[in-house]
């Protein structure tokens, strides 16, 4: 049973029949708790500390050997059997089939929002992290700047793309708001954010994203999503 599961005696379920949520607000985390909040579906999350390794801990990684979060276990997954899922993007395809919400039925839109899905996970996260690291983290210290360089360059060609693209549209698919949305913008929010990347990156270049990451960031389920789980 669901409850049984390694991970649930340093997280123990207060409510074993929800999905549990293991993650942490940041904008891969937040990826899970935006969607779940989206869906309405009942939900347990916990926090996985990084300022205390709780991602290496033997508990998470029996459910995530990657000890990346966020991490997920389903007591009513397919077949209604438990089921434990990590990484992001699996995730949000995940809860969108279980659902058939906010991923298109028709097999070409849900193959240009699955394009969209990986256009975020191999570009825009790793390249966004990168600027986050050389302009606000260690990376300061560097006295090569090129990393820098390099890094700005290429998150200045992809929201050059994500803003050709929005050009005319409400989402990235249009009319219609998907997993495509959740997975990038929280990122984008991040860059010019937390990471203060915004003078470095031309933000005033991009109306267009930044269009759509208002109406984003204006959503209810999304405004608590940012938020879950609550740090301590």
């Amino acid at each position: 049973m669901t409850w049984n599961h390694p991970i649930t005696a340093k997280w123990p379920a207060k409510h074993p029949e929800r999905i549990q949520l293991y993650s942490l607000p940041t904008p891969n985390g937040v990826k899970a708790s935006i969607a779940l909040e989206e869906l309405a579906l009942p939900y347990e999350p916990h926090l996985v500390s990084f300022e205390t390794n709780d991602q290496l801990s033997p508990e998470f990684l029996s459910l995530n050997p990657n000890n990346k979060i966020p991490a997920l276990l389903d007591p009513d997954g397919p077949g209604g059997q438990p089921f434990t899922l990590w990484e992001s993007g699996a995730i949000l395809v995940y809860l969108a089939e279980k659902t058939g919400k906010l991923l298109p039925s028709s097999a070409s839109a849900r193959y240009h929002t699955l394009q969209w899905l990986m256009w975020q996970m191999g570009g825009v996260g790793p390249m966004f992290g990168q600027v986050g690291f050389f302009n606000k983290f260690a990376g300061k210290a560097f006295e090569d700047k090129r990393p820098l360089e390099r890094y700005v360059n290429e998150a200045r060609r992809l929201l050059g793309v994500l803003e050709r693209h929005l050009a005319g549209r409400a989402w990235i698919m249009g009319a219609d708001y998907t997993i495509a949305d959740i997975a990038v913008f929280p990122w984008v929010r991040n860059l010019i954010g937390f990471y203060e990347a915004g003078e470095l990156v031309g933000w005033g270049s991009y109306p267009e994203v930044a269009r759509v990451l208002a109406a984003f960031v204006a959503r209810p389920a999304v405004q608590r999503g940012l938020n879950i789980p609550a740090r301590g």
